[in-house]
């Protein structure tokens, strides 16, 4: 079993991490989620869902949304500089912040560690293990763009949520899972989520 953290950050798209947590779970792999204040926001906008509350309680909502166990799904405050997650001793597998916010994107390119989600950003980056993250925004200023240049020579995966459509997507879903599908590709994890160019 492996073990993932997901960020769910205040850019829009928030429906991008939604069904890659669905699919990491049904994968079999523990997931460690983390949702910024602006996530928060985004998701009770575009998603109807209001996941205010403490940590327990927005633990248990989440644990009940996906319909999963304890031992598989954890949730943690943006304050909790006490879960193992903070620490490089109990670093996971990979971490994928989806949506991520150009402002996340930043303080994670420059070290700026305010949050428990940021801190979990950098534990990846000095342990050397995965870290991918999904910018939402349109158009690009240059100052995003040294950003994520920067974090590109660092090794993470800057996937843009950009969906294609050789697969000749039908419905919004196709699209969100297509990307969703680039994710899990980079993550190692199999799936079946679009027709991969030159499939019949």
């Amino acid at each position: 079993m492996k073990h993932f953290v997901l960020a769910i950050t205040g850019a829009s798209g928030a429906v991008y991490g939604l069904r890659l947590a669905e699919e990491l779970l049904r994968g079999g792999n523990r997931l460690s989620l983390l949702v910024s204040a602006a996530g928060f926001a985004v998701l009770k906008e575009e998603c109807g869902l209001d996941w205010s509350g403490s940590e327990d309680e927005v633990a248990k909502t989440v644990r009940e949304h996906f319909s999963a166990s304890p031992e598989a799904l954890s949730f943690f405050a943006a304050d909790n500089w006490l879960a193992p997650i903070a620490s490089g001793s109990s670093a996971p597998d990979a971490m994928i912040v989806c949506p991520c916010s150009m402002g996340t994107l930043s303080r994670i390119a420059t070290g700026n560690s305010g949050s428990l989600l940021e801190r979990a950003a950098d534990v990846m980056l000095k342990e050397g293990r995965p870290l991918i993250l999904v910018p939402r925004e349109t158009p690009l200023n240059a100052i995003h763009l040294e950003h994520m240049l920067t974090l590109s020579r660092l090794g993470v995966k800057i996937v843009p949520a950009m969906p294609g459509f050789y697969h000749k997507p039908q419905t919004l879903e196709d699209l969100v899972d297509f990307l969703v599908g680039k994710l899990l590709d980079l993550l190692g994890a199999e799936h079946a989520l679009f027709k991969r160019w030159g499939d019949k």
